[in-house]
C-alpha cells in the first residue's frame, strides 16, 4: 500500500476511485470538506504520472469543485500539492471560506481566510463527526 494513502487513513477515507486516482476525506479538516486526491499510479513525482492519469484530472476537478460547493458553499477551493513528507503524488484540496460553517453541530474555521490556509489550524472534530463527514462525501460523489 502506498505510504501516502495509509497516511490518510485509506481505505476507510475513501470517497470515491477514479481509474488513475483515488479522493479521500483528509482527517485533519483544515476547512470543511477539506479532501486529499490521490495519484494511484504510485509516483513521487508530478511529471512521473501518465498522461491517462492527467487527463483524468479534466473529469476529477470540475466533479470535486461542484459536489464540494453543492454541499458547503465554499467561496474560493485551493489545490496544494507539497510532497513534502508524504512522497506520492497527491493534492491537498482545501475549500475556503471567508466565514465559519456549522457541519453536525460543529463549527469549522478557516483560520487563513484571505491568504494561505493554515494546515497546522485544523478543525477538531471527533470520530462521530468525522464519520457523518465521510458518509456525506461518499454520498454526494457516488450518487
Amino acid at each position: 500500500m502506498l505510504v501516502t494513502l495509509k497516511k490518510f487513513g485509506y481505505p476507510e477515507t475513501l470517497v470515491k476511485e477514479y481509474k488513475h486516482w483515488r479522493v479521500l476525506v483528509r482527517p485533519k479538516q483544515v476547512t470543511l470538506g477539506s479532501l486529499i486526491l490521490i495519484c494511484r499510479e504510485g509516483v513521487n513525482n508530478w511529471s512521473d504520472i501518465s498522461s491517462k492519469a492527467f487527463c483524468e484530472l479534466n473529469q476529477i476537478i470540475p466533479e470535486i469543485e461542484t459536489k464540494i460547493k453543492e454541499l458547503f458553499s465554499y467561496e474560493k477551493i485551493n489545490y496544494l500539492m507539497l510532497m513534502m513528507v508524504d512522497p506520492e503524488v497527491h493534492f491537498h484540496v482545501i475549500p475556503r471560506y471567508s466565514e465559519s460553517k456549522e457541519f453536525a453541530g460543529t463549527v469549522f474555521k478557516d483560520a487563513g481566510w484571505p491568504v494561505a490556509p493554515e494546515l497546522d489550524k485544523v478543525n477538531e472534530v471527533n470520530q462521530e463527526i468525522f464519520n457523518k463527514l465521510t458518509r456525506l462525501l461518499k454520498e454526494k460523489f457516488n450518487a
